[in-house]
């Protein structure tokens, strides 16, 4: 006959020899408590080579489980330790909670689903547990599924770091810009983070060999790491952090210009956005500003004809045009642009490789905003690796193996 017990058995997916063998309903302390055993006589499989042992002895031992309702619920039951001929003794691999877990699977699944979408401090909340023990999990998942990621076909890479924490803590992130996806990150941004990635690399089953194209702005760190680690990858520099330094020269040109000329004042961003994202009273500024012979305006002028540089798509063109810019730049007499043009001199290949490449870091801009969002939303993170392992779940793609249904 079919009972309540045989209902929970099937409901938590046993098979022999596990059954439910009594269930308490506490309502006062809101908690239901599933016990589990084993059939007496039963043997039951090595946890090693699957033979099937006699049992040496148990131990009693808790795990939380999804709520029944708005009730905690758990799973208890006496664990056997297996006798083996061959391995000894062994702890028996229940089928409802991984080795040394406090939780059962599907209650891991939960806290997977929802790390995805909530801070593990509120998660902690939320469930009633500590974030230790939300962390446990769902670091075991991250480096569970990162273990079976196969990077051989990797051939193109952006390569960017972003703060960790207030001050000078960085993380480095290394994204396959062919699958759109975080593929390694480590702490720190000096060129020492090149070597760890192609470490990594390896025992995924790439080879730094195969990295042909990387993309990233001009830090010498990353320069040095790509050189001395991939030797045959071609670095594009980013360009967007190239108009990064173009809009630093300009606004320093700015900042100098406006001690003689109080119209230069709260005027910051009418020359740092592009053209098109400037308000109406912003262009209006622009438009009688632009009519002034000032620096600043030379300056921006050479901002817009350097922005127009990677709209080229012929390499001899576009050659032509930097020659032309580098000119006009560094005989404009302003001394901001004249460093700003040396420093693009200096770095003419890496820019001049974006023509063929067509590779940026837009991408990576976005990776950074969400990590920074993420970190926003969980007011910090309590060390490196949680804020890591937060990367590789929201922006590594990852397959994670976990059961697929709630009970």
């Amino acid at each position: 006959m079919f009972n309540n017990y045989d209902l929970f058995t099937q409901a938590l997916g046993l098979q022999d020899p596990w059954k439910v063998d009594k269930v308490q309903f506490d309502q006062e302390n809101g908690q239901l408590d599933i016990y589990v055993l084993h059939k007496r006589g039963s043997k039951i499989p090595c946890s090693d080579c699957g033979k099937n042992c006699s049992i040496h002895d148990t131990k009693e031992r808790t795990w939380r489980h999804l709520n029944f309702f708005q009730f905690h619920a758990y799973i208890h039951c006496k664990v056997p330790r297996t006798k083996c001929d061959k391995h000894g003794v062994l702890q028996v691999e229940v089928p409802w909670s991984r080795l040394g877990s406090g939780f059962t699977l599907l209650f891991d699944a939960f806290i997977m689903e929802l790390a995805t979408i909530m801070p593990i401090n509120s998660i902690a909340k939320l469930i009633g547990e500590h974030d230790t023990r939300i962390w446990r999990v769902v670091n075991h998942y991250v480096e569970e599924a990162r273990g079976k990621e196969d990077y051989s076909e990797v051939k193109s890479i952006g390569i960017d770091e972003t703060s960790s924490k207030r001050g000078h803590n960085y993380i480095t992130v290394f994204v396959d810009l062919e699958e759109s996806k975080v593929i390694y990150a480590t702490e720190g941004k000096d060129f020492s983070t090149i070597k760890s990635f192609t470490k990594d690399l390896k025992v995924h089953h790439g080879n730094p060999r195969n990295i042909e194209n990387v993309s990233c702005d001009m830090s010498t760190a990353f320069i040095k790491g790509t050189e001395e680690n991939l030797p045959n990858a071609d670095i594009t520099f980013d360009k967007f952090h190239v108009m990064k330094k173009v809009n630093e020269a300009l606004d320093e040109v700015r900042r100098m210009e406006q001690t003689e000329n109080n119209l230069l004042k709260r005027t910051r961003y009418v020359w740092l956005k592009n053209p098109e994202n400037l308000t109406k009273k912003q262009k209006d500024s622009l438009g009688s500003l632009s009519k002034m012979n000032l620096k600043t305006v030379k300056a921006y002028n050479l901002k817009l004809s350097l922005k127009e540089f990677w709209e080229i798509k012929d390499i001899t063109a576009a050659a032509k045009y930097l020659k032309k810019w580098y000119f006009w730049a560094t005989h404009s007499r302003i001394e901001p642009m004249i460093k700003l043009a040396r420093f693009i001199h200096n770095h003419w290949y890496g820019i001049m490789r974006y023509i063929q490449s067509r590779i940026n870091n837009e991408l990576l801009e976005g990776i950074n905003s969400l990590i920074q969002a993420t970190k926003r939303k969980a007011r910090g993170y309590r060390n490196i690796k949680n804020l890591i392992t937060i990367v590789y779940l929201t922006c590594g793609k990852l397959s994670f193996k976990l059961p697929k249904a709630f009970v």
